[in-house]
């Protein structure tokens, strides 16, 4: 019998590690004729016992990636970082406005002066800076781990003295050589350039720079132009609460300028008087003994830039720029095109000696053309953006809203006779009354009793609501019925900008100079705009197209869909048109205001003559005969860093002829108009390249009434 094969027995269990699973067993098979054999022994390898990593190996690998990250970063930095730019002259800083397609049309440099040297100043001037900005200023080495500490602190614990923790190396940096940017990359490279400054510039030379360029407010840059400015004096001669005034604007210029906000400006000078005490600059008995420094500011006669859209554009760019020291263009909104038809169209109107405004937007308050005025070299007065005028019967459109979102239409009645009781009697124009109308014909003939009878009804607080909606700001008078006659004042700009609200149905419209960025869903989902339901929105748009097809303002008709109100202020102090027209991108907001800065009465002119005309010129030459948006324009590209064309030029001089009864005028750019008197109706005959048109007249409202 054949022996079985020998098996291996199975060997126990060894305890010593083995880092690959269990070793297998060997196994020796023998056969006849060998007969039994004794199992050989086994010789296996033990693997040797490996050492867990221990916290120190961690460390050590941990801190040499972070050293690599690092070393990384500040190559980076110091790539992207101007450090050769940071020791050159500073550039006075400047702001260059572009139309919408990049045609340079004002450009706007900073007031600024010599440099100061540090040895020829006082010392109380220097330490006012030092003890409000940067106590430690001579003895840290561009960065402050202290007043970064003790900055932190101060704010959080509500002392009254905020502070920032950026040394004055640090300001000189961020304010001069980088990018308005706020991020954590530019904060590095703000450090980085502090570190390089320290390293190649004394303290003196950076506290020069520093005091020699930074912004003081007013557009004012720099010690020696502030001092000026606001002290009629050199910086070397300045007195100590003028020096701590000065100082405390640094933080926010514009905010804390003693010429727009003189309480605010003395809050901050006592703030940093108490930095002078805490610095040990001043006892506290010397802080107590001064007073608030008078301000000595000497007008100039310089013009701000030359055009009216540019002086209410320019300050919202030096607040997106955060004060920039670099040459900056900037895009703005303003449409050539449409500037310069705006122009012409105020150019042919025959104003005689009064002044006129206009703005044409879209209906999210993008400002596509703006007229302050005549003459901006004669008046720099921006008429659209400052001048406060009684809207008239334009200011109806809230009165009307304010029916409809209670529950009325269009078709509803209102008595439109004479009002003989009560304290306050208003008159229709030429006294015409038309008995019981509908609220239709009411808005469309522009019914002063109706407009009253309405405000009654539907209460003040509902009308002042509807205005406030619509981005109205201005101060309404509460409890007073004339107000639904427009007697309270408002600009153009934001008259214009409530009627852009109905025109697009979402309110409030806030009009800007520059491009915005899209809401996102998140910020619409929080601050979403307020929408009137179809049937109130559908409802005004047809009160406002009666308006102007069957009402007060059909000299502004167009051959498309026009929306609009006419407004004459009591004496005929004002005229005005305001409406809309065009649809999709196409669509614009126009308003036009005639009337004399003196506020004097006009002669013959109310809301529905010579604005609607001005307003009818300017919508068939900018909507009516406009090419598509987007159409291209040939030419070559405008370049931004060459001359600055001027858009508001002065209007060509009318010449005017008297015949006898018969009274001509001849404009450069309107042509010939012959004005006289067929059968005792006034006519106007006006001849140009359009050919000959025929227009009645209008005469001059004795009644002095609005409409």
């Amino acid at each position: 019998m054949m022996n079985e094969p020998y098996q291996v027995p199975k060997q126990p269990r060894r305890r010593w590690y083995w880092p690959f699973g269990p070793a297998r067993n060997a196994e020796t098979t023998f056969y006849e004729p060998y007969g039994d054999a004794i199992p050989p022994r086994i010789e296996e390898t033990v693997a040797p016992l490996k050492k867990p990593r221990g916290k120190w190996w961690w460390f050590s690998r941990g801190l040499a990636a972070v050293l690599f990250i690092f070393i990384l970063l500040v190559a980076y930095l110091a790539i992207t970082a101007p450090l050769s730019k940071s020791l050159q002259p500073i550039v006075p800083p400047q702001i260059t406005l572009l139309t919408s397609d990049g045609q340079p049309f004002a450009r706007n440099g900073a007031v600024v002066d010599e440099p100061v040297k540090i040895a020829a100043l006082p010392d109380h001037v220097k330490q006012a800076f030092m003890a409000i900005e940067d106590r430690r200023f001579y003895s840290h080495w561009g960065v402050d781990p202290r007043g970064l500490a003790r900055a932190l602190f101060s704010n959080l614990s509500g002392s009254g003295m905020t502070q920032g923790g950026s040394t004055i190396t640090q300001q000189l940096a961020k304010t001069t050589f980088l990018t308005p940017e706020r991020s954590l990359t530019r904060k590095a490279r703000e450090m980085l350039i502090a570190f390089w400054l320290e390293a190649w510039l004394t303290k003196d030379e950076i506290l020069e720079r520093y005091l020699s360029n930074v912004y003081f407010g007013d557009n004012v840059y720099g010690l020696r132009a502030a001092s000026l400015h606001y002290y009629y004096r050199q910086p070397e001669n300045l007195k100590l609460e003028q020096a701590i005034m000065l100082a405390g604007l640094v933080q926010a210029p514009s905010r804390l300028a003693p010429t727009r906000n003189p309480e605010l400006a003395a809050k901050r000078a006592a703030l940093v008087k108490a930095a002078m005490v805490s610095a040990d600059y001043l006892s506290q008995k010397e802080a107590d003994s001064l007073g608030i420094a008078r301000l000595d500011v000497r007008a100039k006669n310089a013009l701000p830039t030359g055009t009216y859209f540019a002086d209410w554009a320019m300050p919202q760019a030096r607040e997106m720029t955060d004060f920039s020291y670099e040459s900056l263009n900037l895009t703005t909104t303003l449409d050539a095109d449409m500037q310069e038809i705006a122009r012409r169209a105020v150019a042919r109107a025959p104003l005689g000696q009064a002044q006129v405004a206009l703005v044409a937007m879209r209906p999210d308050g993008e400002v596509v053309a703006m007229i302050g005025g005549r003459d901006y070299a004669k008046s720099a007065f921006n008429r659209v953006t400052q001048a406060k005028r009684q809207p008239g019967s334009t200011f109806k459109l809230f009165v009307w809203l304010a029916a409809l979102r209670s529950g009325m239409s269009p078709d509803d009645m209102v008595d439109d006779s004479p009002i003989t009781k009560g304290g306050y009697l208003p008159k229709n124009a030429g006294e015409k009354y038309r008995g019981s109308i509908s609220l239709k014909e009411a808005f469309a003939k522009s019914s002063n009793v109706a407009a009253v009878r309405l405000f009654g009804q539907v209460g003040d607080k509902a009308v002042i609501r509807e205005a406030r909606n619509l981005g109205v700001k201005s101060q309404l008078a509460e409890d007073d019925p004339s107000l639904a006659l427009g007697t309270s004042t408002m600009t153009l700009l934001e008259l214009t900008a409530a009627y852009a609200g109905v025109a697009g149905n979402s309110w409030p419209v806030e009009p800007y100079a520059f491009k915005k960025e899209k809401q996102t869903w998140f910020e619409w989902l929080f601050d979403w705009p307020g929408r009137y339901n179809s049937k109130t929105h559908a409802n005004m748009e047809a009160l406002l197209r009666s308006a102007v097809n069957d009402g007060t303002g059909r000299r502004a008709m167009l051959t498309i869909p026009n929306y609009g109100k006419t407004g004459t202020s009591q004496n005929n102090r004002d005229a005005l048109f305001v409406g809309y027209a065009g649809e999709g991108n196409d669509q614009l907001v126009v308003g036009v205001w005639i009337g004399n800065d003196d506020n004097s009465p006009l002669r013959g002119v109310s809301g529905g003559s010579l604005p609607a005309l001005i307003w009818k010129d300017f919508m068939q030459q900018a909507v009516q005969s406009r090419k598509p948006a987007g159409a291209a324009k040939p030419g070559k590209k405008p370049d931004p860093e060459g001359p600055v064309i001027p858009l508001d030029l002065p209007e060509v001089p009318e010449i005017p002829v008297d015949i006898g009864d018969t009274e001509v005028r001849i404009n450069g750019d309107s042509g010939i108009r012959v004005g006289t008197d067929i059968g005792g109706v006034p006519i106007d005959v006006r001849i140009d390249q359009d050919g000959v048109a025929v227009e009645s007249r209008p005469q001059e409202n004795p009644s002095g009434q609005e409409r």
